[in-house]
């Protein structure tokens, strides 16, 4: 599995690499915190909008712990998505160390 830390993220980000960032939580958890210009496919509906991405862009998925969006990265893979990143740890381990004001849950 191809994954990503939380502060290589930070300093892609920092750089303005365009990365697509797919939050897959549920909408409850988007509620709690979020990453700016994330686009939101909760889990569930992950297989029917698909549509929704471009394989040729750089995709890192993220969830609260990095479980979730795992399972989802191997599966775009499976779909033909080859630049597809899981961001390790997931949003909990990136209040943790790169943002601590984010709320955490």
């Amino acid at each position: 599995m191809q994954e990503i830390t939380p502060q290589e993220l930070k300093a892609r980000l920092d750089r303005g690499d365009p990365l697509i960032l797919l939050d897959v939580r549920q909408d409850w958890e988007t509620k709690l915190c979020r990453l700016e210009r994330a686009t939101h496919i909760p889990i569930e509906e992950i297989e029917y909008r698909t549509v929704e991405l471009n394989p040729d862009d750089e995709i890192v998925v993220f969830c609260h712990q990095g479980i979730r969006s795992a399972a989802v990265s191997e599966y775009l893979r499976q779909l033909g998505f080859p630049n597809v990143k899981n961001l390790a740890g997931g949003l909990d381990l990136w209040a943790r160390t790169v943002d601590p004001d984010m709320r955490r849950y």
